[in-house]
């Protein structure tokens, strides 16, 4: 699979610019820096509020038609990040391809933290035009930990200095003070949380307290030596957080071929989220299982799905389903999957004197045996019988297949497009052909699987 894309989305009185040594520090890692309406290349675009921001980042993305991107906020521009990734997850058209989020010194969905004095005073730098010089290298220094090098100072002060009179008052006296934070909800989309250590109103507290709680699946970093320029004051330290986070996402990214068609309007806004719920983690008590019942269901899947191994996170959302509403049905032999599963577990352990400590082979045998009913056990209150075993490996089997080949990557790995037959308007498109072998133009079969 392709490395995912980091867009990049600079602060209040920015640009693209501030992103330089950051992405200088990526390599060979894919990046797209961008300037909000109203700042650096675009300053004469004048204010555009929170909602055209965030249109303004949907559409590029959908312009670009990125399939795999990571959205990288700082300041300003992570309130922007997190409103988008929350459309992503509510299945928003052409937006498949967000995988992550990294929020710098993050402005929150909720009123940004800020002393009324100093807002005060920000906007009074531009009562008469834009900010001057005096109260520009003000800003830049009152947000930095110690004084930047000369050259890094001059370009931060210079983007100030160029910003929109009417962007710099938007967000200051509207845009920063506005609560989304119920449109932005509960984001599963996996996230990367970074602080300046000396950071004043947006420091690892109020990250902890206003940011973090909208990711279900989030990380918290703090820098050293860096105040709220970040970008600026420890570029490295900052492009490596991030390559990191990439590099642990790369196994929710999906062909481009099959993004491609899942973002189209043939896939509705409900079974688009629904899928992409899919390639995201399940947490600790989504799952449901002890550490040693995660390692034995993992172990469990190496043997049902050989290609797969030790799949510890298709293990989790095997855990999800049984420990969620179920699929509805059960041997009549076998309790509720539930307790099925947590004595099913427990019997095999007993019963090889440790699964997960014993070779393939050797675990093989054993499981060959439970599916005969060849098995000698001590019964027990917490213990299933030789024939329940049989049966409860039999269910063991079917989940496991159906839990992987309900995932968005089995699908595009066997080239599965039937889920894209109707979109969200009145008139489903379904099939014109349905013969063997004949697939439409809209599938492009071979690109789904690339």
């Amino acid at each position: 699979m392709t490395q995912p894309i980091s867009v990049f989305l600079h602060a209040l009185g920015a640009s693209s610019g501030e992103w330089d040594l950051v992405r200088r520090q990526f390599g060979h890692l894919p990046s797209l820096a961008l300037d909000l309406p109203g700042f650096g290349a675009r300053s004469d675009e004048g204010y555009a509020d929170v909602t055209a921001m965030a249109d303004d980042l949907a559409d590029t993305i959908r312009r670009h038609r990125l399939t795999a991107c990571i959205l990288v906020g700082h300041s300003m521009g992570g309130k922007i990040a997190t409103l988008v990734a929350a459309r992503a997850q509510a299945g928003e058209q052409g937006l498949a391809g967000v995988v992550g989020v990294v929020l710098v010194a993050a402005s929150p969905p909720a009123p940004e933290p800020m002393d009324d004095d100093r807002r005060a005073q920000m906007i009074g730098w531009v009562s008469d035009g834009p900010v001057g010089q005096a109260d520009a290298e003000t800003f830049v220094d009152a947000n930095t930990a110690r004084p930047l090098p000369s050259p890094l100072r001059e370009q931060a002060i210079a983007d100030v200095r160029r910003s929109s009179r009417e962007a710099w008052l938007g967000w200051l006296e509207r845009g920063s003070r506005e609560d989304w934070s119920r449109q932005a909800g509960s984001i599963t989309i996996p996230a990367l949380i970074v602080a300046g250590a000396e950071d004043g109103d947006l420091g690892e507290d109020a990250q902890a307290r206003l940011n973090r709680p909208h990711y279900r699946h989030a990380e918290m970093r703090v820098v050293e030596g860096a105040a709220h320029l970040i970008p600026y004051e420890q570029p490295e330290a900052l492009a490596a957080l991030i390559a990191d986070h990439a590099a642990s996402l790369t196994g929710s990214i999906l062909p481009a071929g099959f993004v491609h068609i899942l973002g189209s309007d043939r896939v509705s806004r409900r079974t688009r989220a629904a899928m992409l719920e899919r390639t995201r983690p399940v947490s600790d008590e989504q799952c449901g299982w002890s550490e040693a019942q995660l390692g034995l269901v993992a172990a469990l899947i190496a043997h049902v799905l050989p290609d797969r191994g030790a799949d510890r996170d298709l293990a989790r959302h095997v855990g999800a389903a049984v420990h969620g509403p179920g699929d509805g049905w059960r041997f009549a032999d076998l309790p509720p999957d539930r307790v099925a599963w947590a004595q099913g577990l427990a019997t095999l352990d007993a019963l090889t004197g440790g699964f997960v400590t014993l070779d393939h082979a050797a675990q093989a045998e054993w499981l060959k045996r439970i599916d005969a009913g060849y098995v000698d056990m001590a019964s027990g209150p917490d213990r299933l019988t030789p024939d329940q075993m049989a049966l409860w490996f039999q269910d063991v089997r079917a989940e496991i297949v159906r839990q992987w080949m309900a995932s968005p990557a089995a699908m595009a790995a066997i080239g599965y497009d039937g889920f894209a037959v109707g979109g969200d308007g009145p008139r489903k498109q379904g099939y014109a052909r349905t013969a063997a072998n004949d697939a439409e133009r809209w599938q492009h079969a071979t690109e789904t699987t690339a």
